[in-house]
């Protein structure tokens, strides 16, 4: 498929009512498709590839969350759906929230799973401050034209040394939308979800901790949190059995 000028890839399992499948940032629909395959038994499971992950192409500027959002509901739209059950892991979640809470939108989530969401902004240590003006200061004076001559690759080297491991690895168009999407706190939206929302988070995930998780069910009306014992951020695979029933459970899978 293509859309907004980018080669979308998209894999469609099952039959029934739509349940689209986010994945976090970074990943791939491949990492996800155990998942899709257990719930494809009662419904059509929709999974893809956000533009720069997998198979779909790179956006040629820096997205943010709003490109997210238009992005992702132009492709739901295309299956002519008006109900539609979201799961959201890491940024697949923040996606969702964002579109869980969009006002005129073409269909309306009527269930939601966030795993291991992002969108809570954190708190911030003044290392964490010290650190990020002694690396806006390093890049100032490698970026300077006399230095940045003699030393070309100084720049790429104090990114991958001071970002962390996704800013590092991604491409430059990447990094600066990885920027601007972490940077926006979705915590306001969460009393205005009207959806049945379940949260699945892993005890030990260290990238969107637990207290997201709960600060998220306190703040969504009627949502419900499982924590996953001796899982992290991928609490899916860590705990791919337990994640799965719960999941069964929520669904109404047989």
């Amino acid at each position: 498929m293509e859309l907004g000028g980018l080669a979308v890839h998209y894999e469609v399992r099952g039959q029934g009512p739509y349940v689209f499948l986010l994945h976090g940032w970074g990943s791939n629909l491949g990492l996800y498709r155990d998942i899709a395959e257990v719930i494809s038994r009662e419904y059509c499971v929709v999974s893809l590839d956000f533009p720069g992950c997998g198979k779909t192409s790179e956006p040629s500027r820096a997205w943010g969350m709003d490109d997210y959002v238009r992005f992702t509901s132009e492709f739901i739209s295309t299956f002519s759906t008006d109900e539609i059950i979201l799961i959201g892991h890491s940024h697949g979640g923040r996606v969702a929230i964002r579109l869980a809470t969009e006002e005129g939108l073409s269909f309306s989530v009527t269930k939601m799973i966030l795993v291991d969401s992002a969108g809570i902004l954190p708190k911030r240590s003044l290392e964490y401050h010290a650190r990020v003006r002694a690396y806006k200061l390093g890049k100032t004076l490698l970026t300077w034209a006399p230095i940045a001559k003699l030393f070309p690759t100084a720049v790429s080297s104090l990114q991958a040394r001071m970002g962390s491991t996704d800013y590092a690895s991604a491409s430059p168009v990447m990094r600066a939308t990885l920027v601007k999407v972490v940077n926006e706190d979705l915590e306001p939206r969460l009393p205005t979800i009207k959806a049945e929302t379940l949260l699945i988070w892993g005890e030990l995930d260290a990238e969107t901790p637990l207290s997201d998780g709960q600060t998220m069910e306190r703040a969504i009306p009627g949502s419900g949190l499982v924590v996953l014992k001796q899982a992290g951020h991928y609490s899916f695979v860590d705990q791919a059995y337990t994640f799965r029933k719960v999941v069964e459970s929520f669904l109404q899978i047989g």
